[in-house]
């Protein structure tokens, strides 16, 4: 998501940075520039219009064009205003009670799956949620629901596979609410493939009975410069309170997170980036502009790892690394850990400069079935292969590369990778040097703070070691 946008954005600033001294043509250059990014990215034209409008006026004072490093002021003035443009501060939820959600959109932007997700998030966060199915034309959405429901740990109400009546269904679901320990109910509605009246007039009459406190618009982040229409129709008719992008993990350009907001106003809550139920962020407007910026969005990161990964297994584990003790049990650990953070590609994605490195990297760098053959080798040593990797000579090779149903040149590939591993970390200086640069994630249970470092410098010095 925004990768092509990010790109195109980082050569226009390289190229501003570089330059001694700014003059209205330097300016009139870069802004052109920045227009074309915008609309190649699928920014609705009005939008990007006002957007360089606003950035000129700021960029063209005589602060600016006096100032020591007139390029790095003009790209923190293209920040500040991306990041107003996409909302300002982060907005929450209003769960005053009693606490109802209403999520609408089109048909496939991921209505019930983000349901889903919102249920388990609130629960996450001390919550008591209930999931209301009420897209009655599509029966399989009924049942979709109820096993998400299930996976979440979440009550769902399912109405009769023959209702027809959504107001019927939803005053039903909320006598069953009654009998339930609850403070939140999440309405999952019916969606279209394009905007039609009679969708329209369901939605009104839902949501007057209803009586939401938040409204909720879920919009494929692919949309492209259909958003605006979308949004405007959704608002007018239901008056939405707020935005979820889904699918924010794909390869959509990423106009849809921009016009949006600028056209309706209302702030983009969440963001679904994954198909696994428990990847539903909240949207911070100055982390996101950063991550187009291609400067990472570490507080993210560091947030989706602390809540995956167990605080005293991490300093477990860094405790040994730190005293270059580390066998084929604590690579095991590792890797368990490595699987509990799902999607590792969007994760590093999270990291500043990774956007100018990932072409760097094998097809295979970010492949869970790799992982899941060098996890298959490891199980297939004896414990004291495990604890003495030194041992494991030709014969035994060849029983591990048998037992794992893997090639001989695998297990030899490990063996050797994890052997220039482990000399690594025996290193005290390199271990510092690895350390260092990786202080920089701060929060990250057992990490001390610092700066994020060179994550090419990083990377290099990782590439070839680590298995996996």
């Amino acid at each position: 998501m925004f990768s092509a946008l990010s790109d195109s954005l980082d050569k226009t600033f390289r190229n501003l940075r570089g330059v001694g001294k700014i003059s209205d043509s330097n300016i009139a250059d870069a802004l052109r520039e920045i227009r074309l990014s915008l609309l190649e990215a699928d920014v609705e034209f009005g939008v990007a219009k006002d957007f360089i409008a606003a950035i000129k006026e700021k960029a063209m004072g005589a602060e600016v064009l006096k100032s020591i490093k007139p390029g790095e002021q003009i790209v923190k003035i293209f920040h500040d205003e991306l990041a107003e443009l996409l909302g300002g501060d982060q907005v929450g939820l209003d769960l005053t009670p009693p606490a109802r959600i209403l999520l609408c959109g089109l048909n496939g932007a991921g209505k019930t799956t983000t349901a889903a997700k919102l249920a388990l998030r609130l629960k996450n966060e001390g919550q008591q949620p209930l999931l209301v199915a009420i897209d009655l034309y599509r029966p399989a959405a009924i049942d979709q629901l109820a096993t998400l429901g299930k996976q979440a740990g979440v009550p769902v109400y399912t109405p009769e596979a023959s209702e027809s009546d959504v107001v019927k269904v939803a005053r039903e679901a909320l006598a069953w609410a009654d009998t339930q320990k609850h403070g939140v109910i999440i309405f999952d509605t019916a969606g279209r493939q394009e905007i039609d009246e009679r969708l329209v007039e369901e939605l009104k009459r839902l949501h007057e009975f209803v009586q939401p406190r938040e409204t909720l618009l879920v919009a494929d982040a692919a949309t492209g410069q259909q958003a605006v229409s979308v949004a405007q129709h959704f608002d007018d008719a239901v008056g939405i309170t707020g935005i979820v992008l889904t699918k924010l993990d794909g390869d959509a350009r990423g106009g849809a997170a921009l016009s949006m907001r600028a056209v309706t106003g209302k702030p983009i809550k969440y963001v679904g980036e994954g198909e696994k139920i428990d990847q539903l962020f909240e949207f911070h407007p100055g982390r996101m502009a950063d991550r187009i910026l291609g400067m990472g969005d570490v507080v993210s990161m560091v947030e989706q790892v602390a809540s995956k990964i167990d605080e005293k297994d991490a300093m477990k584990s860094i405790q040994r690394l730190s005293e270059g003790k580390f066998d084929f049990y604590d690579f095991l650990d590792q890797m368990k850990m490595i699987q509990k953070l799902g999607d590792m590609k969007g994760l590093m994605s999270l990291m500043p400069g990774f956007n100018k490195i990932k072409k760097q990297l094998p097809d295979a760098a970010f492949d869970p079935k790799r992982m899941k053959r060098t996890e298959a080798i490891v199980l297939s040593m004896t414990p004291d292969e495990r604890r003495r990797p030194e041992i494991i000579k030709a014969s035994r090779r060849q029983r591990i590369a048998a037992g794992s149903g893997t090639k001989l040149v695998e297990v030899n590939q490990l063996l050797k990778q994890f052997g220039e591993m482990r000399k690594m970390m025996r290193s005290p200086k390199k271990m510092k040097g690895m350390m260092k640069q990786m202080g920089g994630l701060g929060g990250m249970p057992g990490m001390g703070g610092g700066g994020m470092g060179d994550l090419g410098d990083l990377m290099k010095g990782f590439k070839g070691k680590f298995p996996f």
